[in-house]
């Protein structure tokens, strides 16, 4: 087999759908197809199973693609070590980042180390603070940036930078003219990142910490962009990053409540088995005030 051929069956593994695989990977649906065909033919074993004009893992497909990704988890990681024989002049970095670090935080940075380090291909992988675990443990990033949210066993876990949640609702929210007690806050309604997110995993402590471990009338989306949108539009209030509302906060479209600020820590996620590559080291030292590198 090749790795061609394994990233043509992850491919359609991820999006169970040919002509979404081929897209995605800039081939020809044919293409693609011929690739899982022959992969499927070299070593006698039905990967997918074709169901009208739907594609399924079989049980061995599910077991390989674990495998699959191993294998290309090692090769890139092969291909980063001889990058680093030429230096920073080439090579590709990987950086997964939850929603918040990802959109206010980290894309200036991006853009100095681009212009530092111009041959570096620089890919950013942007999902909630689990899916980032995943993505680092995977081997699948070089490190990753979330903020808050559980542990990640077996992965190096640094707090480097600090954040806080601000109590926020739309002017007209009737929380605004007057210091809800705790029985109305606890009743809602309440406008919430999805579970896995670090901003909800931190959101729920700080509620328990008011007083209000079961919140009613609980909406949930999956960005803060959306989150935000829905507080604005008067859905609710929030508990969401200083970072995300500061224009907001500024020209009167939110208003934030008198609550404690929920401090919550940001943290670099390490893969103890990773080579850290030159482009790795370069970035961090300029992202992190004391990145001992």
């Amino acid at each position: 087999m090749t790795l061609e051929q394994l990233r043509i069956f992850l491919a359609v593994a991820e999006r169970e759908h040919v002509t979404r695989a081929a897209e995605a990977l800039h081939l020809t649906q044919s293409a693609v197809s011929a690739a899982v065909s022959a992969l499927e033919a070299r070593h006698g074993t039905k990967l997918f199973d074709r169901i009208g004009r739907g594609i399924k893992l079989t049980d061995a497909g599910k077991l390989f693609v674990p495998e699959a990704r191993a294998v290309l988890a090692r090769a890139a990681a092969a291909e980063r070590v001889l990058d680093d024989l030429a230096g920073l002049a080439r090579g590709s970095l990987r950086i997964a980042a939850s929603q918040t670090l990802a959109t206010y935080w980290l894309p200036p940075l991006v853009v100095r180390f681009h212009a530092a380090y111009p041959g570096i291909a620089l890919d950013l992988v942007t999902a909630n603070s689990e899916t980032v675990g995943h993505e680092v443990a995977a081997l699948s990033a070089d490190f990753g940036f979330i903020e808050g949210g559980a542990a990640h066993p077996g992965l190096s876990d640094e707090p480097f930078g600090e954040d806080e949640l601000y109590l926020v609702v739309a002017p007209g929210h009737p929380w605004a003219a007057s210091a809800p007690s705790q029985d109305i806050l606890a009743a809602g309604p309440w406008i919430m990142r999805e579970e896995g997110s670090g901003t909800r995993a931190r959101m729920d402590e700080a509620l328990i910490e008011m007083g209000v471990p079961n919140p009613g009338g609980k909406l949930e989306f999956p960005s803060n962009e959306a989150v935000r949108s829905a507080v604005i539009a008067g859905g609710g209030a929030t508990l969401i990053s200083r970072l995300a509302v500061e224009a907001e906060l500024a020209d009167g479209r939110l208003v934030r409540l008198e609550a404690p600020p929920a401090a919550r820590n940001f943290r670099l996620l390490m893969h103890p088995e990773r080579h850290l590559t030159e482009a790795a080291k370069a970035f961090l030292r300029l992202a992190l005030p004391d990145p001992r590198l």
